[in-house]
């Protein structure tokens, strides 16, 4: 997609959704998702098997049960 076809979908989305969003809003908007879009497809054409993927990326702290009043999950 090109840079006026992400801005007119920003704009579609947000409306379709109730989201308010001025012009320069929407502006911002698509630039990020431009860029997000430019870095998946740097990632699907990379030559990568599924071994390649790390087997857990992100593993969470385990916090002491009932510290801060909170139960361990």
């Amino acid at each position: 997609m090109n840079q006026a076809e992400i801005l007119n979908y920003v704009t579609s989305t947000a409306e379709l959704l109730g989201i308010p969003m001025d012009a320069a809003r929407a502006s911002r908007v698509a630039s990020h998702l431009q860029r997000t879009a430019a870095m998946t497809a740097l990632l699907d054409a990379a030559n990568l098997s599924v071994d390649d993927e790390l087997d857990e990326i992100y593993c969470p702290a385990a916090f002491k049960p009932h510290e801060f009043g909170r139960k361990q999950l």
